[in-house]
């Protein structure tokens, strides 16, 4: 904010005055509760549904993992409150190694099968956060964000947070709950559809026999991709079958297809807009309280930016000063234009002069018209 002159007109802070500290925006979030967000995420909401902007019919779900703010070299067992290089030390104690060397510590250790499990370790600053592999392959701590988005609009319609660890099948059941409830409350207004939430999109991550199930029940169809899983057993799945087989036929609809090739735009494009280029991906603030809290500030300004876009054509400061760039371009450029057309009226032809005859007859001057040479 403070090297941004877009953000500083938008926000009225002139060029001699400091911008807020990060580190006091955390501590003030600290202070504010968490219905205090959730209210701020719901009237924008509110906005967005007197604006049109929100259907509430057909739902896409997709979620990403974010970095903590915890380093895995900081875990120690939950049972023994031993960090992890005294369990090292433990280990090669037990086979009589070298304990004294960190380096032959560092060689046993990439020999030996090992798994870091959840249930065993636990970082001590934030022990919310969960051991997890991320995108890009590497081990860490980290939550899950989860996010419903309206496929027609691409409006935000709930946020939940997770672990790290928390699969995508079984953390869609509260997202698709929370969503259901966004849609109830915005039922009043006209462009909500007054059924609720009818479709659920999703990718091939949440497909499951126990979600079919569950979808099915909640009398929603969904648009699940279906991973290769090869031939089937259904013996006593009755209710999984016929689940699995509906999902599977409406995907290979015209609809299925053109709703899976949407979620890229409207699902995927989001979550990149906020979490890469938005450089949410690492958090900096610690605890799932303090995480949901952040994630449903951003979401809300994701909507407002929405709602912006549809009134004003922009929907951020920096997109704003382009525009107004654009209009003063497209000022300049018409009155080029008019400099042109006046000086090519300026060179038509015209008829030539009518030059004046001086004589002279004795004292006086007698002016005659000459004709013009043809």
């Amino acid at each position: 904010m403070a090297d941004s002159l877009t953000l500083r007109q938008f926000l009225r802070i002139g060029l001699n005055e400091r911008t807020p500290d990060q580190v006091t925006i955390s501590r003030t979030r600290r202070l504010i509760g968490a219905e205090a967000h959730q209210q701020v995420f719901e009237w924008v909401l509110k906005r967005l549904a007197r604006g049109g902007l929100m259907k509430g019919k057909t739902i896409g779900i997709d979620s990403t993992t974010l970095e903590a703010n915890a380093a895995m070299r900081s875990i120690v067992r939950r049972d023994t409150q031993q960090g992890y290089s005294e369990y090292l030390q433990r280990l090669a104690q037990a086979e009589g190694a070298e304990t004294s060397d960190a380096a032959a510590l560092r060689r046993m250790d990439r020999k030996r099968p090992k798994r870091m499990r959840n249930e065993e370790w636990v970082n001590p600053h934030d022990q919310e956060a969960e051991i997890t592999r991320l995108k890009d392959g590497r081990t860490a701590l980290a939550y899950k964000a989860e996010q419903a988005v309206d496929m027609e609009t691409g409006a935000i319609v709930a946020v939940t947070t997770h672990g790290g660890a928390v699969g995508d099948t079984d953390s869609i059941g509260e997202t698709v709950a929370e969503a259901g409830i966004a849609v109830a409350e915005q039922a009043a207004q006209r462009a909500v559809n007054q059924a609720g939430i009818e479709e659920v999109v999703a990718d091939k991550g949440y497909h499951s026999n126990e979600v079919m199930r569950t979808l099915a029940e909640w009398k929603l169809r969904s648009y699940v991709a279906e991973p290769e899983r090869g031939a089937r057993k259904w013996k006593g799945k009755a209710a999984e079958q016929a689940a699995v087989y509906a999902n599977r036929r409406r995907i290979s609809g015209a609809r299925g297809k053109r709703l899976q090739a949407g979620r890229g735009e409207r699902v995927e494009r989001n979550l990149a807009h906020q979490f890469d280029t938005g450089g949410l991906d690492r958090l900096y603030v610690r605890g799932l309280g303090n995480v949901h809290k952040k994630l449903l500030i951003q979401a809300a300004a994701c909507n407002l930016a929405l709602l912006m876009r549809s009134l004003y054509g922009a929907g951020k400061p920096r997109a704003a000063h382009d525009r107004w760039g654009q209009i003063i371009f497209t000022i300049l450029r018409l009155y080029s234009m008019l400099i042109g057309l006046y000086q090519s009226d300026s060179t038509l032809p015209v008829a030539p002069a009518v030059t004046p005859d001086r004589r002279r007859c004795g004292n006086r001057e007698i002016l005659r018209t000459s004709k013009p040479l043809v």
